[in-house]
């Protein structure tokens, strides 16, 4: 009966969200695209922002040239740099009181998920003042403008700078929930690879692997669009044709640019089509343990693909084609499972743990019950975790 319930859920969702006005961002992109961008701030008639990053961005600075083009074009800025990799309602609040103090009219997101999450996060708070984060968790809870917002990343993997989610962790109680509403989805997104060639390989590895969580839960999704399914897979071919190239040859450009890509197309794909089981495990750990998104994403996603079965074969199948893994003759079975056998691949040549070290047995109830609350009744899995089904994939993933 429950199972009944949530794909009632997700079917009335996915009709409803076809009268939403969706869009995406306008996008600049190539080598010194950033360097267009005071110019557009000016243009719209914004005399200062906020930017917001994290104190590494800041100390090397990356955005040295952002902010003396913003001088040149007469636009006053504040920085706010502290924003921890899990970003908390304490940062949230910090930006927005600096945003007022300083009357700004637009926000820039500098570095990855995290400055771009809290970006969103003051939006959000500047459009409903009346209402905190926590009474924003879930859909369309916010359902007013927020100034405007563009987005820098500096990272390839999130995909926040298209996506109308934000991610949020209340630091007092370890729940890490996402805030999701189309007004949140950027004004601006500035994809310029010079950003990313500096990023350590380890941090490639995770954010790249985030990407392909993001593009095939989406694909394997019941919520799927024909627009969907087309950047989806456009991502997963990007991203087992670039990943490892940027991975091990970080100043190649071309393969940085295509993980910038391959990160848009699948934060377009998720943003419609939604996550899954990975992703609400995956912000369990964040909020427990602070372990990154991406590598727990990449961690996590081999075994809940094997845990969907053959409910997921088919669409996996796709996606083995689409990126070249299948051979002719494979029957859908053998496809699907060569594309998981090809994600363990890629993750142990990027040296990614097989397990998730550091959970503590007696977290995994509370983290069971608060994965099943996010991913319940709202994302269409292949198949639909029961409690005990998520306590032994906890139980599956520890080291």
């Amino acid at each position: 009966m429950y199972k009944l319930y949530c794909r009632t859920y997700q079917v009335t969702l996915k009709v409803l969200s076809n009268l939403l006005p969706w869009r995406q961002p306008e996008l600049l992109e190539g080598e010194n695209s950033l360097q267009e961008l005071p110019e557009i701030i000016k243009s719209k008639g914004i005399e200062a922002v906020l930017i917001i990053t994290g104190p590494v961005i800041s100390s090397l600075g990356l955005m040295d040239e952002l902010l003396k083009g913003l001088k040149d074009q007469g636009i006053d800025y504040a920085v706010y740099d502290k924003t921890v990799p899990n970003p908390t309602i304490d940062n949230i609040e910090e930006a927005l009181q600096m945003y007022k103090a300083y009357r700004c009219k637009g926000i820039v997101a500098f570095g990855g998920g995290s400055p771009m999450d809290c970006a969103k996060g003051v939006g959000a708070r500047i459009a409903r003042p009346e209402k905190s984060i926590s009474q924003m968790k879930g859909l369309f809870k916010v359902r007013r403008k927020i100034p405007p917002l563009f987005a820098i990343p500096t990272t390839a993997g999130t995909g926040s700078e298209t996506t109308l989610a934000a991610v949020i962790t209340d630091s007092r109680t370890h729940e890490k929930y996402p805030i999701n509403d189309i007004s949140l989805i950027p004004l601006y997104a500035i994809l310029d690879p010079m950003l990313t060639v500096e990023l350590p390989p380890h941090i490639t590895a995770a954010t790249g692997l985030d990407a392909l969580t993001h593009a095939v839960e989406a694909y394997i999704g019941r919520s799927n669009t024909r627009q969907t399914k087309k950047y989806a897979r456009e991502a997963v071919k990007l991203i087992f044709e670039n990943l490892y190239e940027a991975y091990s040859n970080g100043t190649n450009l071309a393969a940085r640019a295509n993980m910038q890509k391959a990160s848009f197309y699948a934060g377009i794909a998720f943003t419609r089509a939604y996550v899954g089981n990975v992703h609400a495990i995956a912000h369990t750990l964040g909020g427990f343990y602070q372990i990154p998104h991406g590598l727990a994403n990449a961690i996590i996603l081999p075994y809940v693909l094997k845990y969907y079965g053959a409910t997921a074969y088919k669409p996996l199948a796709e996606l083995a084609d689409w990126a070249g893994i299948a051979l002719i003759g494979d029957t859908v079975e053998q496809k699907a499972l060569k594309f998981i056998q090809e994600i363990e691949k890629l993750n142990e040549s990027m040296e990614i743990p097989k397990k998730v070290s550091g959970i503590t047995d007696s977290d995994i109830p509370v983290m069971a019950k608060r994965a099943l609350a996010e991913s319940n009744p709202l994302y269409p899995v292949p198949k639909i975790m029961s409690e005990t089904d998520m306590l032994n994939m906890y139980n599956r993933i520890k080291e």
